[in-house]
């Protein structure tokens, strides 16, 4: 509080100093109303999941297993395959299925990668769907 100048009959000098108070009550109740408006964060998605159990599978999936020997054989259900043509008319009797049963390849490690991929490029473009790759312990 000024209560008197020191010079005496002199005119005060003027405040030049901004009154901060008001300009702090402002900002607080501004911050305040956002944080009241402001939603609350949702990390959790919303899923309408199936209740009780799923009924058992009707009956068993067919396998039909390829294993390819080390030397590049190409054995169907333990008989061997001929030649590429009689391997493919027997994937494409496999992809004609409505139901088409599950394809198990099975390679041996020393096979080279070259014939397992011919395989597979095989079954997938005459569209079998069903099928993987099994660990073969007979023939490692």
């Amino acid at each position: 509080m000024n209560v008197g100048s020191p010079s005496g009959g002199a005119d005060p000098e003027p405040m030049m100093e901004m009154n901060m108070t008001p300009l702090i009550d402002v900002m607080l109740v501004l911050i305040i109303m956002m944080i009241i408006t402001i939603p609350k964060a949702n990390h959790s998605v919303n899923l309408n999941m199936p209740v009780g159990t799923p009924p058992p599978p009707v009956k068993e999936p067919v396998v039909i297993t390829i294993d390819v020997d080390f030397d590049g054989t190409i054995l169907w259900d333990n008989a061997v395959v001929p030649d590429r043509g009689t391997l493919e008319a027997k994937l494409t009797d496999v992809a004609a299925q409505a139901d088409q049963p599950e394809v198990h390849l099975r390679p041996n490690k020393l096979v080279s990668y070259k014939v397992v991929a011919g395989v597979m490029a095989a079954a997938q473009r005459l569209g079998v769907t069903k099928i993987g790759l099994v660990g073969n312990e007979q023939f490692q």
